[in-house]
């Protein structure tokens, strides 16, 4: 094992002395936990609703009026008063409102007689989320409108529901943070582990290890594990600085700090033994840089990082039981946003140091220790 300590400190010296390729592998996934964090998953609010009233009686008039007070407590949207349809439309169709709510002529009589009262949303539905948004609205607001009056019975005649939340609430940048810092240390392993080997081979560097005596597990092993130390730095850093920025609670609890580095060092050592196990034959040092943004694409966005797998097709959902990331993320979504304990993540650890047998066995079998 002296031979494989001897390649790693010489790969750790190296990466020392390349302060810009620390701090881009580290800032990098910290700009994107920012931006993305912010920028999905909010609630959406200060949306524009026209407001077309052709009816202007009382029943219409309270219509308009929960509507408007949609804007001073929730803001979803504020309303804007026009005079016809079809200006109300033709701003839609322009981009100057998110919606159009219309209350026809005879709305009052209809709801005052009970003969099937309605209202029309009109709603721009190649923008599918502001237009959910709008419609589940105004769903609510139709139903308040049409609840009858609070019955002075003591007794229940109706059946409701009450939501019990298990956790605190966590929004959508803690929910981003695990998938984060997998992709931290995905970073660091594809630029401090993969390329630079790959540039190494490039340059006859690599020619130096098959002239001693050191054998092909070694070699492997020593690559290996200076890759994964690495990575484990990264994913500490962006641990540590997106739990601040995220807000988890209680961040830096003895016991949950153990249980975060144990899954982030199980996770780099099975990345980067993957990431090897794809260059071990690679020659041209270009290719790496290609497959960057493809890997990126194929293993993050099917693991859960971003959205629940629920949601995925079928054809994603088998691509994320292969994925290592999918393990990484849900072990470490316990973790951030449950604070649960080892009996909750073994099973995704097993598979993790599973996929580390499994890929550094196959990258030491296809290894040349060869010139040629």
């Amino acid at each position: 094992m002296q031979r494989a300590w001897a390649i790693i400190e010489r790969d750790l010296r190296r990466f020392r002395k390349s302060p810009m390729l620390i701090v881009m592998s580290l800032f990098m996934p910290v700009v994107q936990l920012v931006v993305l964090g912010h920028a999905i998953g909010g609630n959406v609010k200060h949306l524009k609703l026209a407001l077309v009233d052709q009816d202007g009686r009382v029943p219409a008039v309270r219509l308009r009026a929960m509507a408007n007070a949609v804007n001073a407590n929730a803001g979803t949207f504020a309303t804007i008063p026009y005079a016809d349809r079809g200006t109300a439309i033709a701003a839609l169709r322009n981009g100057q409102v998110n919606g159009v709510l219309d209350i026809p002529p005879g709305f009052s009589r209809r709801q005052l007689t009970g003969d099937d009262p309605r209202v029309a949303l009109i709603e721009d539905n190649t923008d599918n989320f502001t237009s959910a948004v709008l419609a589940s609205t105004m769903a609510s607001l139709v139903q308040a409108y049409d609840a009858p009056p609070p019955s002075t019975s003591r007794i229940a005649r109706q059946t409701t529901l009450e939501t019990v939340e298990l956790y605190p609430y966590a929004p959508y940048i803690q929910y981003l943070l695990p998938g984060t810092i997998v992709m931290s240390i995905f970073m660091m392993v594809m630029i401090g582990g993969g390329i630079i080997f790959i540039d190494d081979k490039a340059r006859g560097l690599h020619e130096g290890y098959l002239v001693t005596p050191i054998t092909r597990l070694e070699l492997i092993m020593g690559f290996n594990v200076s890759g994964a130390l690495k990575a484990m730095l990264a994913g500490a850093v962006l641990t540590g600085i997106g739990s601040a920025i995220a807000g988890v609670p209680d961040p830096f609890a003895p016991m949950r700090l153990v249980r975060l580095l144990i899954v982030i060092a199980v996770t780099s050592m099975a990345l980067v033994s993957m990431m090897f196990l794809i260059m071990v034959r690679m020659e041209d040092p270009l290719l790496p840089r290609a497959l960057f943004g493809v890997l990126n694409t194929l293993l993050w966005f099917p693991s859960g990082a971003i959205y629940p797998q629920a949601a995925f097709p079928g054809w994603m959902r088998a691509i994320a039981v292969v994925d290592p990331f999918t393990y990484a993320v849900n072990a470490l979504q316990d973790l951030v946003l449950k604070n649960t304990g080892f009996a909750a993540i073994w099973g995704d650890l097993a598979i993790l140091v599973g996929f580390t047998v499994v890929f550094m066995t196959a990258a030491t079998l296809l290894f040349r220790r060869t010139l040629s």
